[in-house]
């Protein structure tokens, strides 16, 4: 995953948003799961329902205005 960099995180519906406003752009964009990921290594998360969204390096530089666009809305 070195060539993806982390760009967002959030519980599940904003990781949602965003990944979805990212899709809508044609930007492929993956969504990591610690939770679900510890769940089924058999350990316990301490922050449930918390995700990240990745994308690759070639795609940042249209991921993040509009990732900081949605950010900025949820703050009004």
């Amino acid at each position: 995953m070195s060539n993806y960099i982390k760009v967002f995180s959030g519980n599940f519906i904003e990781v949602q948003r965003v990944f979805k406003t990212l899709q809508n752009q044609n930007i492929c964009a993956i969504i990591k799961d610690e939770t679900e990921s510890g769940r089924l290594a058999g350990f316990a998360s301490s922050i449930l329902g918390f995700q990240e969204i990745h994308v690759h390096k070639d795609e940042l530089e249209r991921a993040t205005p509009l990732i900081e666009n949605l950010t900025s809305e949820q703050e009004m």
